[in-house]
């Protein structure tokens, strides 16, 4: 009975002496497969939110990338998550074909980043050349209704091809699709990510690669918000010509939960250390702070609105 007393006396005298008003805050990142662009910048991002917000904790958590991260946010399981634009408006509208079961009502865009490329990579010895070659051979589209997945959907469906002329399709995130590829047991993968993505270097130094065009005119008849891009020859190794293909915008989200301090807080330390994002990752060298309030499907956080008012992006 002393020893509950004393305990509840220490308890209370706790409570009582802690500062009003520093309860600590949690900020959990939202990123995708550690092979994947989104995890080394999120853990970059992680850092960063660290370093500057001293009365926060920050946890890095690898996912299966935006269809499965826009859940979490909306769960109120995340503060900030790596998405693409396609799934952001999917997400937003309810799109239950997408993923989602309903509007994901309480998501709220930081701002936008760099584009996805879609990079469709076939060994050499699959013969896989152009999109019409992967009929019947085996492709790797990602995990099911991820990001990647519904980019290889519309991908498919623009260049009049559907999973049923695929001869084995698989679900796989980038690094066991790439360990496949160097196995002889996969012909070809469609990663959707940022130039340089590490799986597939590593894919390109230990196997002869093609990296499959697509068309600006398939692209064209997706529309928006997919875009014609170009993959810059010397990307991987052994692709020598540049290739055709398209890129969606990537977003920073958050969630309505999050406090218009904390958004405005993450928006800001974000966009104001983009050199560490650049040296994270080639992709970050895109993230650009002019565009960063442009094109989202899904409304700004007050927060990240605040910041963009003050750097003169909104009126």
């Amino acid at each position: 009975m002393i020893s509950r007393v004393v305990a509840a006396v220490v308890a209370a005298a706790a409570i009582f002496s802690a500062p009003v008003g520093r309860a600590q805050s949690f900020i959990n990142v939202l990123t995708g497969g550690t092979s994947g662009v989104y995890y080394p910048l999120g853990v970059a991002i992680g850092k960063i939110l660290g370093d500057h917000l001293p009365d926060v904790k920050v946890q890095v958590q690898a996912t299966k990338a935006s269809v499965e991260n826009l859940i979490l946010l909306q769960q109120g399981r995340g503060e900030i998550a790596f998405a693409l634009g396609d799934s952001l408006k999917a997400a937003w509208d309810g799109d239950e074909e997408a993923g989602f079961k309903r509007k994901m009502d309480k998501l709220r865009t930081l701002g936008a980043i760099y584009p996805n490329y879609i990079q469709i990579v076939a060994t050499a010895d699959s013969g896989i050349k152009t999109l019409a070659d992967l009929k019947g051979k085996s492709l790797s589209v990602g995990a099911p209704k991820s990001g990647t997945e519904l980019n290889s959907r519309a991908i498919m469906a623009a260049a009049g091809m559907s999973y049923k002329d695929i001869g084995k399709v698989e679900y796989l995130p980038f690094a066991e699709s790439v360990d496949l590829m160097k196995n002889r047991q996969l012909d070809a993968t469609l990663q959707s990510a940022g130039l340089g993505v590490a799986s597939l270097k590593d894919l390109s130094v230990s196997a002869d690669i093609n990296v499959v065009a697509v068309p600006k005119e398939v692209v064209e008849k997706i529309g928006p918000p997919f875009v014609p891009v170009v993959i810059p020859a010397g990307t991987y190794t052994g692709q020598d010509k540049d290739v055709s293909t398209a890129a969606v915008v990537n977003y920073l989200v958050t969630s309505s939960a999050v406090s218009d301090d904390i958004a405005y807080q993450m928006t800001r330390l974000i966009y104001e250390s983009l050199g560490e994002l650049a040296n994270a990752h080639v992709s970050g060298k895109e993230i650009k702070l002019e565009t960063a309030a442009e094109g989202s499907p899904v409304p700004l956080h007050p927060g990240a609105i605040r910041y963009y008012r003050e750097k003169g992006l909104i009126k």
